[in-house]
Parts: structure tokens; C-alpha cells; sequence
């Protein structure tokens, strides 16, 4: 399925520079407020300011391209991140709109252009891109001080055309005025766009947001109610053709031979050719393509190197290395002494199935050749990635490599991955056509449930236990699962001594006081390629911990609550959001006969997440009720979005608790299309509350944190309603036995 090898990653980022912190969690914690940047109706200067573990505070706000002002005083603000439904573009615009003084109603949102000396994200180094729920963390300072900056150039420009002192001007909702002077940004744009830009900028206290902590209107939700805005597969190009891709069945497939006399002879038809993945099918629209697709006959792949086990045999392999000591991911204390001398011992096996991302819009693109280059239309959450790999495929400069930024239908992490597969899948048939017609790749939702890049498979083998008095003796936790990062670029920084931060992440930076502490992990090798999915390795490790915690605090007689705020005494944050979510959720003691309550609390992307659920016994099946979230993720831009987050990640965790995963039999992906890879219903839905604990503190991440802490809460609730625990994903309810 890989277009491009490990070592051409690493050539095409060569001279980029290392990215600024050593491991995904000091990505969030070294965020540096590196200079803002500005620009007033015209773009002033190419420079930009990366990210130092230094305190930016000395570095200037530098004019870049991120806030425009035109005559009609509306105020565009340039994102530099991919907005996939997370609603970035209003949070990131609410950020420059607050220091700015503008009023909601003249604020606009367009996706800045690619390039990475302009837009890098600060927390990825000199890459642009989205992911790790970082779009807000790492912009935070650095639009705080454009907009500040382009206040003061504002009223610089007021106060000479007005001939009066600067700090006589105010600004109120976009209106500067100063004695019987009054006049809007726009009117004042051009000049401002003159003035040097400041070099230090004061910017607003938190107890005088007036924009910041509101429910503001989402900026897109009029055009995606109105059909205004655009979606990759809204384009359309002269002589465009649309391309489907037969893929191989088995990963690590590749074509020998095929028959396309049949093909082309369906209607529309343009084209049939073998490019690396596949055989693409060209057509002038998607019928055509598919129907072309379907008529290829007499294929023979190459399977010399395709993985042809199955989920049961790759598991079973997987058992067999927990039986072994694995790489070492923490340590604390010595685990085996103090398991040794415990009075109680659970030992838990969990498993975790391969996960599709299936966003709503499956993955398509268009690029059509160009005289300087080529151009690509698509929802690009990795833009300098896409632009490495297009370049490196047609044998051009990334910096030739033109990528429009759209809107897109949800990702899940499925869009920024390393190899890029998609876009180098449309470039490679691009150049197999030799350009000739712009090309609109689109992917079937067969496709995208059979395609790979899934959540890794994993096992956990847990040995904990208990001291006389209640307390933790020891913790022993063996992970096997596969590793997306090696062999990427970003190997270097994330793999250390063998050990992949995010296969363990959740799990050994438990922020839980357990003394005598061991966590170790294989990572065997499986020809399936994967990918990060909604909040990462947290979608396995927070699982294990949490259901592993309520099962000891029920093994020594406590309150899972009581239980875990004792763990928790060191840490005040964690604390503070159990103690809001306990008296959020109404804890106390069992709902009564056929009912129960869960909780989870964890921490990911530096934001905290409690969880308490609330089920039913209904007919001999468990009804998920409500749902209470308390979350602490620093200072609440917009608590609508906010809740929209949480309320989202908790649909999500519940389909996967519920019912996704990805089986192969003999290497063969048994799943197609959502009546049988089932996301969760409408129906399923519960009821869901989310409280924000009050913060000063710098915003940190919110659109993956809601997942992790949704299946151990409810398999506690489960528990506490039937006395069964229920350990692995998807829980097999249909066996559940009342």
C-alpha cells in the first residue's frame, strides 16, 4: 500500500530541521507563543517565527498573512489548519476577533494556502498540518498577537488621520471612535497596512474577554446548511476525469496482470491503466468509473509479500508475546516485588480490534497539471507532507506543488498520514497519464472501510494488586501492537529505545500514584498498514487503566471515586474535574435493580476528561442512558464547540465500544460499507452533559480527549448494573446475560 519508501520520507523532509520537542507530549507542553503574524489588506513579508522551547514572549508579532481587513470591514482571518467539523475556523477567528475589539458579525474564515514558512503548525516544527489536537493550543499566542497587533496599527492609523493622542481611541465591536471621531476598520485598513508593524503588543487579560467563553455562531454553519460550502468532490475541472482504483484484497499485494478489453468498453470509459496501489479506472464521471471497475477481468496480483494472516492468528500471536518481557515503556519501583507481596491479585487480558476511521466524506481529491507545477483541491490535513510526496512522485519541487485547502467531512486522523496515500495514489495516475486531463481520484466507502491506515490491533496482559489496607501493590501491564510510526519521519522523535510513545501513551504516564509500576511493549511486525485514529494509543491504554482501577477499587471495598481521587492527591487538576463530574453526574450510591454507573477519567493532549455513564438492563440488553462529562482543557474559546467535541467524541467512543472493528480473514478485510463495519445510530444515542471547569490557563487540546474515557466508563457501568465485566472491544452484548 506504500507508494513512497521510509528512506524517500526522510530525503524529502531533509533540511527541513527536527521538529521542536522530543515526544508527542512535550509537543503539547513546549508550545512556544512565537510571533504572531498580520496582514491589513496586503501581504507584507515572507518570514516566519518557529517554535522554541525558549519563552516567545521577546519575539516580535511578524506580518504574516493571517488577518486581512477589507474596505467593506470585513475581517478574514487565515487558517492554517484543516477544519474537518471540528469548527477550528470559528475558534481560531474568536482568538484574532478578541484582541482585535471586532464585532462577530464582520468576521470571516478561508483556509491559508500551503506553505509551511508561513503556516507551520508551532507544535509539528516546520510542517504544516493538523492533528494532535493542536490547532488551537499552538495558535493561541501567535493570533493573539496578530490580532493585538493589528488593533495597534488601527488605532495608529486613527489617531494621525484624526490628529489626536492614540490613547484617546477606543474600539468597541469594530468601531474605533475617539471624542465626535468615529470610524469603522475598514476605513482605516489601507493605512494601517503602511505602518511598521509593532514590536512588542499588549494583549487582553482573561477577565476582560468579551468574545472568548461565549457561545458565538459557528462562521461555516450557514454555508454547509445552504450548500455554499466546498467539499473536494464539489469540484470540477475542464475535461476533468474521475478515477477509481482496484486495489489488491490482501495488503502488500501488487499487480501482475489484468484483462481491461471489457472495461473500456463501458460507456464513458476513458481509460484503464496500472499505477503502484492498483488499476485505476478513468471515466468521465463516478458511474462510469465504478461500473469500468467492476468489469476488469482476469486480474492477477503478486502476493509474495501480502500479509495473509487472519485476526484470530494475529492474535493468538499476539497472546504468546505477552507471555514475554517486552521492550521497557515505564518504570516505577519494582512491580514484581510488590505484586509478590499483595494480598489480592487480578490478572485481565483486554483486546482491541482494527479500527476504520470511516469519516463522513470519503477520501478524494483533484490535481490537475499546471505550467509552474500541478494543483490539488482536497480537504489536506498534512499540506507539507502532500506537497514532499506529489513533488517526489512527479519529479517536481514541493514548492510547485499548489494545494487548495477545502472543506472536509470529518478524518479522524485518516488524512494526515506520513505516505500521504491518497494524494500520491492521484499523482501517480496523473503521471500515468501524462497529465493530459486534471484527475478527481475518489475513493467508495468500500473502499475506505477495505483501504487500511486503521487503528492498530492490540492486547494488554494486566497483573495488579492489593495491599492489606486497600492500597496498590503493584502494576505489571505487557502491550503487543503494531507501530504506525516506524519507518515514518517521525520515527526519530517519537520511537525511543525502541519503544513507540504512542503505542503507550495513557499507560506509562499514568497520572495515577502507583509506586511499583512496570509497563513493557512488543511491537510486532503485520503487513496492515495503520495509522493513528481519534486520540491515538488513549483509544486502548485509557481503556485498560480505567477498567483495571474500578476493578481494584471494588476488589478492596471503595468508591471507584473515593478510590481514585486517593490515587489522585498529587494532582490537583485531575482532581478538581473528578470532583466537578461526581457532583455533575449526582455520584452516590447504586441506581438501583437493572442499573448501573461508571466512571473513567484521563488525561490526553493535555486536556482532562471525566466520564460518568449511566445504563439500563432493558430486556435483557444494556441501554446506555446519559452521559456526564467534566473536562478542564484550559480556557473555553467557544463552550458550544466545546460540548460539540465532547458530545461528538462520546458518539464515537460508543460505536467503538459497541460495535466497530476490522476483521481479516486469511489477510482479507471481511468488512465493506456500514451494514457490516456498524457505526453507532441516532437510536443508540444518549442523552449527553458537559461541564467546563473554569480556567486562566492557555487552551489546550478538545477534539480527540472526549474519546478515550467512553468504553471504560461504561464497561464499569455495565459491571456495577450486572456484576460481568466485560474487558475487550466491541463489547459482545448480544451475549450479555441478565
Amino acid at each position: 500500500m506504500h507508494l513512497i519508501k521510509p528512506e524517500h520520507y526522510r530525503q524529502m523532509l531533509a533540511g527541513m530541521g527536527a521538529p521542536v520537542a522530543a515526544s508527542r507530549r512535550s509537543f503539547l507542553k513546549g508550545l512556544a507563543a512565537a510571533g504572531g503574524a498580520l496582514v491589513i489588506g496586503v501581504h507584507l513579508d515572507p518570514r516566519v517565527a518557529l517554535a522554541e522551547e525558549a519563552p516567545a514572549a521577546a519575539a516580535p508579532p511578524l506580518p504574516n498573512a493571517f488577518v486581512r481587513i477589507a474596505p467593506d470591514n470585513t475581517v478574514t482571518v487565515l487558517i492554517k489548519h484543516l477544519d474537518m467539523g471540528q469548527g477550528v475556523t470559528t475558534g481560531l477567528s474568536t482568538i484574532v476577533a478578541e484582541e482585535l475589539d471586532a464585532d462577530w458579525s464582520q468576521m470571516r474564515a478561508a483556509f491559508a494556502p500551503a506553505d509551511a514558512k508561513l503556516y507551520n503548525n508551532l507544535a509539528f516544527g516546520p510542517v504544516q498540518g493538523t492533528g494532535g489536537s493542536t490547532s488551537v493550543a499552538n495558535s493561541w499566542q501567535q493570533l493573539r498577537r496578530a490580532g493585538a497587533a493589528a488593533r495597534q496599527m488601527l488605532v495608529a492609523a486613527a489617531a494621525t488621520t484624526w490628529g489626536v493622542p492614540a490613547d484617546s481611541i477606543t474600539i468597541d465591536k469594530g468601531v474605533l471612535k475617539s471624542g465626535s471621531h468615529s470610524g469603522t476598520f475598514g476605513e482605516f485598513a489601507e493605512a494601517a497596512a503602511a505602518l511598521p508593524v509593532p514590536a512588542e503588543v499588549s494583549l487582553k487579560e482573561p477577565k476582560d474577554f468579551r468574545l472568548i467563553g461565549t457561545k458565538l455562531p459557528r462562521l461555516d454553519s450557514p454555508d454547509k446548511t445552504d450548500g455554499k460550502a466546498i467539499y473536494a468532490l464539489d469540484i470540477k475541472r475542464p475535461g476533468m476525469l474521475t478515477a477509481v482504483l482496484r486495489r489488491p484484497d490482501r495488503f502488500g499485494a501488487t499487480v501482475k496482470s489484468f484483462d481491461a478489453t471489457a472495461a473500456k468498453k463501458v460507456p464513458d470509459v476513458v481509460d484503464v491503466v496500472a499505477v503502484p496501489n492498483g488499476i485505476a479506472v478513468l471515466a468521465n464521471n463516478t458511474w462510469a468509473a465504478i461500473q469500468g471497475r467492476d468489469a476488469l477481468t482476469a486480474i492477477e496480483w503478486d502476493e509474495a509479500k501480502a500479509e495473509k494472516r487472519g485476526t484470530a492468528e494475529l492474535f493468538d500471536e499476539y497472546r504468546k508475546l505477552a507471555q514475554t518481557p517486552g521492550l521497557p515503556a515505564a518504570r516505577r519501583g519494582d512491580a514484581a516485588k510488590g505484586l509478590a507481596g499483595a494480598v489480592k491479585t487480578i490478572e485481565a487480558e483486554f483486546s482491541f480490534p482494527y479500527l476504520a476511521h470511516a469519516p463522513m466524506e470519503p477520501l478524494n481529491c483533484v490535481i490537475e497539471k499546471t505550467a509552474d507545477g500541478v494543483t490539488i483541491w482536497t480537504g489536506s490535513q498534512f499540506q507539507t507532507i502532500e506537497q514532499a510526496v506529489t513533488a517526489s512522485i512527479l519529479g517536481i519541487k514541493p514548492e510547485q506543488v499548489k494545494i487548495e485547502t477545502l472543506w472536509a467531512g470529518g478524518s479522524f486522523g485518516r488524512r494526515a498520514n506520513p505516505p500521504a496515500d491518497y494524494v500520491a495514489e492521484a499523482a501517480t495516475i496523473l503521471k500515468a497519464i501524462d497529465g493530459r486531463a486534471p484527475v478527481h481520484l475518489v475513493w467508495t466507502r468500500e473502499d475506505d472501510i477495505k483501504g487500511g491506515y486503521y487503528r492498530p490491533m492490540f492486547y494488554h496482559s494486566v497483573r495488579a494488586g492489593l495491599t492489606a489496607d486497600g492500597k496498590i501493590a503493584g502494576w505489571d501491564q505487557r502491550i503487543v501492537g503494531q507501530s504506525f510510526i516506524a519507518g515514518t519521519p517521525f520515527e526519530a522523535f517519537i520511537i525511543k529505545e525502541g519503544v513507540d510513545g504512542t503505542s503507550v501513551e495513557g499507560a506509562s504516564d499514568t497520572n495515577y500514584a502507583i509506586g511499583d509500576f512496570r509497563v513493557d511493549l512488543h511491537s510486532p511486525k503485520v503487513n496492515v498498514p495503520t495509522l493513528w485514529w481519534r486520540s491515538v494509543g488513549h483509544t486502548h491504554t485509557a481503556h485498560v487503566v480505567e477498567v483495571m482501577i474500578d476493578e481494584l477499587a471494588h476488589a478492596a471495598g471503595r468508591d471507584p471515586v473515593e478510590f481514585r481521587l486517593e490515587l489522585l492527591k498529587d494532582q490537583p487538576r485531575h482532581a478538581a474535574v473528578l470532583k466537578l463530574l461526581a457532583e455533575k453526574a449526582g455520584w452516590g450510591p447504586k441506581a438501583g435493580a437493572g442499573k448501573g454507573r461508571g466512571v473513567a477519567l484521563h488525561e490526553s493532549f493535555d486536556t482532562v476528561v471525566g466520564s460518568v455513564i449511566d445504563v439500563s438492563v432493558v430486556d435483557g440488553k444494556i441501554k446506555v442512558e446519559r452521559v456526564v462529562c467534566a473536562v478542564d482543557c484550559g480556557i473555553a474559546i467557544n463552550p458550544d464547540v466545546i460540548a460539540a467535541q465532547i458530545e461528538g467524541g462520546v458518539g464515537f467512543g460508543l460505536g467503538a465500544a459497541l460495535h466497530d472493528e476490522i476483521t481479516l480473514d486469511g489477510g482479507v478485510v471481511e468488512q465493506a460499507n456500514f451494514d457490516t463495519y456498524v457505526p453507532l445510530r441516532m437510536s443508540e444515542m444518549p442523552v449527553v452533559e458537559v461541564h467546563i471547569l473554569p480556567s486562566a490557563n492557555a487552551p489546550t487540546g478538545i477534539g480527540e480527549p472526549g474519546v478515550p474515557g467512553v468504553a471504560p466508563a461504561l464497561s464499569n457501568a455495565i459491571f456495577d448494573a450486572t456484576g460481568q465485566r466485560l474487558r475487550s472491544l466491541p463489547f459482545r452484548l448480544e451475549d450479555f446475560k441478565a
